[in-house]
């Protein structure tokens, strides 16, 4: 009985290997154990319904400066509206500002600051 004849008897659709049958969720490489178990629901896999299939996994290493502005001038930081504010490192009033949403989305943004003198960041959480 392969793996699709289980979980078409046991579960509400049909996947592939790489998927739970039961629930869908992405299934870990198998191990040295004779099932692989889905981390979500606990569902279970003959390690044997495995044989065959190739994992590939393939890491590029960029070089730093094609991957990252040259200076902070070319970057997004400077390029935002001014406001009045004064810079903690040299004193200049008028900070750059861009805001991101770094945490959950039912909390407040993240205001990043960027000194227009001396290109000093600093951020604040609103």
């Amino acid at each position: 009985m392969s793996v699709m004849d289980v979980a078409s008897t046991c579960s509400s659709f049909q996947s592939d290997l790489d998927f739970c049958s039961d629930c869908g969720s992405v299934l870990p490489l198998p191990g040295a154990q004779d099932t692989v178990t889905c981390t979500r629901c606990g569902f279970n896999i003959n390690v044997r319904d495995f044989e065959g299939k190739v994992v590939k996994t393939s890491v590029v290493f960029h070089q730093l400066g094609t991957a990252m502005p040259m200076s902070v001038e070319e970057g997004p930081e400077c390029q935002g509206p001014v406001v009045d504010r004064r810079c903690p490192r040299c004193g200049h009033e008028g900070m750059a500002y861009h805001t991101r949403q770094m945490r959950s989305a039912d909390e407040g943004q993240t205001v990043f600051y960027t000194c227009t003198n001396c290109k000093f960041q600093e951020k604040e959480d609103s």
